[in-house]
C-alpha cells in the first residue's frame, strides 16, 4: 500500500464509522419491524404491510446520519398503528451521548454560541440554547432524586453555610436571586453538598427553611456549623439547633470591619487583624485581640464594636487542633464554588431560571466540572475540642 492511500484511508475513518453505524442501524430496524409484523419482506400473512420509508437525521456522537427508516401500518389489539422504531423515540434528533456532550461543554462554562461552534462538525449545526436545555432536563429526574435523599446514614459532623446572588431570567425579566448553600464535611474530611435553594432572599425564613429541609431528611445537629454571619442564618440555626457550635467566617468579618474605616487605614486595619486571626495559637490569638481591641477602640470605635458584635463565635476554631485551623475559620469552601459558578454564569449570561440555577449548581459538581477536596486536619476530628475564653 503506498503511502497516499495509507494517509487517504487514515483520513477517512471517521466516514466510514459513520456508514457503518447508518448501516447497523438501518438493519436493526428492518430487523425489528420484520419480527413485529411476523413475516419477511414479500411475504404473505403477518399482522400489517409495509409502507416504504422515510429520511431521519440523526446526530450522534460519531456525526450526523441520514437514515432511512422503514415505514409500516401493523395490526394491533388496539387497532392498527404506524410503527416506530424503538431505536429511535419520537422527536428525538440526537443521542444520549450527544445531549451529554452538549451539557458537559455547558457546565465546564462554554456558552451556547460557542457550543455549537466547537462542536460544528459533529453536531451539524445544531448545538442551539434549546438543545442545551434539553440536554439539562435530561438530569432532571436525578436532581429530583438528589434534592429528596435521606441524609441520615451520610455521616455529616459539620455544616457550611452561605449564599450567594445571581441572575436570572423571570418571565421577561432579568433579576437578581439568592442562592442558599449547605455543604456538608464528613468524618473523613470530605465535603460534600447538600442542598441548594433558590430564594429571593437570605431572611431568617428563606435560611429556615434550608434548614428544615436538611432536619427532615435525617440530618442531625452538627457538631460544628460554620456560617457566613447571616443575621437570619444566625436566627435560623438558633431556632433549628440551638445547641449547634457556631464558627462565623473571618473573611466575612474582616471585610465589615474594612468598612468603616476610609481606605487610608485599610492596610493597617487588615494587618492588625490578620495577625490575630492566623496567630500560631490560641493564647497568642486572645492576646492580638486585646490588643487589636485596646488600639481600635481609640482610632474608630465602631470597628471595636464590631469585632466585639461577633463575641466567642468568631474565635470558635481556637478550640480545636490548630491542623484543623484553616478549614474552620472561614466558608472560603463554598466561596470558591459560588466564584466558579459565577465564571461560568458571567460567560452563559443570565440564567433560564431559579430552579434552573440550582439544577445547574448540582450539575457542576454531580458531572465533576467542579470536585470537592477534604477539609485540613480531618485526622484530628477524633481530638476533644477545649474551653477558650474571651477577655471581658
Amino acid at each position: 500500500m503506498s503511502e497516499s492511500t495509507s494517509v487517504l484511508s487514515f483520513a477517512s475513518i471517521e466516514d466510514a464509522i459513520r456508514v457503518g453505524t447508518r448501516g447497523v442501524i438501518e438493519r436493526l430496524m428492518e430487523e425489528e419491524l420484520t419480527a413485529r409484523l411476523d413475516r419477511a419482506r414479500y411475504a404473505r400473512g403477518g399482522h400489517g404491510y409495509r409502507n416504504g420509508h422515510r429520511r431521519r437525521t440523526l446526530c450522534t456522537s460519531v456525526g450526523t446520519l441520514e437514515l432511512s427508516v422503514p415505514r409500516a401500518r401493523i395490526e394491533t389489539l388496539e387497532g392498527v398503528k404506524e410503527y416506530r422504531p424503538s431505536l429511535l423515540p419520537r422527536n428525538r434528533t440526537m443521542s444520549p451521548r450527544v445531549i451529554t456532550l452538549i451539557g458537559t461543554c455547558y457546565l465546564c462554562g462554554v456558552s451556547t454560541r460557542k457550543v455549537r461552534r466547537a462542536l460544528g462538525m459533529v453536531l451539524g449545526g445544531r448545538g442551539s440554547r434549546s438543545a442545551v436545555s434539553r440536554s439539562l432536563k435530561e438530569l432532571a429526574p436525578e436532581w429530583e432524586a438528589w434534592k429528596a435523599r435521606d441524609l441520615s446514614k451520610d455521616g455529616v459532623v459539620r455544616l457550611i453555610l452561605d449564599g450567594f446572588s445571581v441572575r436570572c431570567r423571570v418571565g421577561n425579566e432579568v433579576l437578581r436571586m439568592s442562592v442558599l448553600l449547605a455543604m456538608g464535611v464528613l468524618a473523613d474530611g470530605q465535603k460534600v453538598l447538600l442542598a441548594v435553594h433558590g430564594m429571593g432572599g437570605e431572611s431568617k425564613a428563606a435560611w429556615k427553611e434550608v434548614l428544615e429541609d436538611l432536619a427532615g431528611r435525617g440530618l442531625e445537629c452538627p457538631a460544628l456549623c460554620m456560617i457566613d454571619g447571616s443575621k437570619g442564618l444566625r436566627a435560623a440555626l438558633e431556632e433549628i439547633w440551638p445547641n449547634a457550635l457556631v464558627q462565623r467566617c473571618t473573611v466575612h468579618k474582616e471585610r465589615n470591619l474594612l468598612g468603616y474605616i476610609p481606605g487610608g487605614l485599610s492596610a493597617e486595619l487588615a494587618e492588625d487583624y490578620r495577625r490575630m486571626i492566623y496567630a500560631p495559637g490560641a493564647k497568642a490569638a486572645l492576646k492580638e485581640r486585646a490588643r487589636f481591641l485596646a488600639k481600635w477602640r481609640k482610632k474608630c470605635p465602631r470597628v471595636a464594636a464590631s469585632l466585639e458584635e461577633a463575641g466567642a463565635e468568631l474565635f470558635t476554631f481556637l478550640r480545636f487542633p490548630v491542623e484543623q485551623w484553616s478549614g474552620i475559620r472561614t466558608t472560603n469552601a463554598i466561596e470558591n464554588l459560588n466564584r466558579e459558578f459565577r465564571r461560568r454564569a458571567k460567560v452563559q449570561g443570565a440564567q433560564p431560571g431559579s430552579e434552573d440555577v440550582c439544577m445547574l449548581f448540582w450539575a457542576l459538581l454531580s458531572s465533576g466540572a467542579i470536585t470537592l477536596s477534604r477539609v485540613d486536619g480531618w485526622k484530628t476530628f477524633d481530638i476533644p475540642i477545649k474551653e477558650v475564653k474571651l477577655a471581658a
